[in-house]
């Protein structure tokens, strides 16, 4: 069964206004480093990007950050020991955070983190990929979107279970992907169906 080897972050350029978002990025990207799992992420060094970022590093974990050229200097992007990969726009920054990620997070965040999150979400609905996603629903943050998707359903245009993952605290995050990924075949999770979905993006 897979293995998850690295988690794609997707998470806020800013700070959010309730200090339990910060902790929770801290908490998380401590976590991955003890576990040995890459951030993948967007590149950014302030915010909630930011934040997760340097507590993977200070933990002696590993960080690939994926930023356009753009926002190289908006998102403060910054190398100091990370692998930072510029790339021309936001279309190939996402399809490269997607082919090098395992499994998908979404922490707090804005229109931007929002949008990420709910392209993967639809991609699982469609079966192109298997790789966990979840939403940390620090403090309730998501709960006016998870309340969405129930509207959704209800009104007849989502049919089944959204294929997401929701964990309430940073510290249920891990054991729920890993858990998730426990079910996947290797293949499926890194292998052939990843391929297929990048070779049309």
């Amino acid at each position: 069964m897979a293995e998850i080897r690295s988690v794609c972050v997707y998470c806020g350029s800013a700070k959010g206004l309730d200090p339990a978002y910060l902790e929770a990025a801290f908490i998380f990207g401590t976590a991955l480093a003890h576990e040995k799992i890459r951030l993948v992420y967007g590149g950014g060094g302030i915010g909630m990007m930011g934040a997760v970022a340097d507590a993977v590093q200070n933990a002696g974990g590993s960080v690939l950050g994926i930023i356009p050229e753009f926002l190289i200097a908006r998102e403060h992007a910054k190398e100091n020991g990370r692998e930072l990969l510029v790339v021309p726009d936001m279309h190939v920054r996402k399809r490269v955070m997607f082919e090098k990620a395992d499994a998908f997070v979404a922490l707090p965040g804005g229109i931007g983190t929002l949008e990420e999150l709910v392209e993967q979400l639809a991609w699982l609905q469609l079966e192109r990929h298997k790789k966990p996603l979840l939403l940390a629903n620090i403090g309730g943050f998501w709960n006016p979107l998870i309340a969405l998707f129930g509207h959704l359903q209800s009104e007849g245009f989502v049919y089944g279970k959204l294929p997401v993952l929701i964990a309430d605290k940073a510290a249920d995050i891990l054991p729920k992907l890993q858990a998730a990924a426990s079910s996947i075949p290797e293949h499926e999770l890194r292998g052939a169906a990843t391929k297929a979905v990048i070779e049309h993006i």
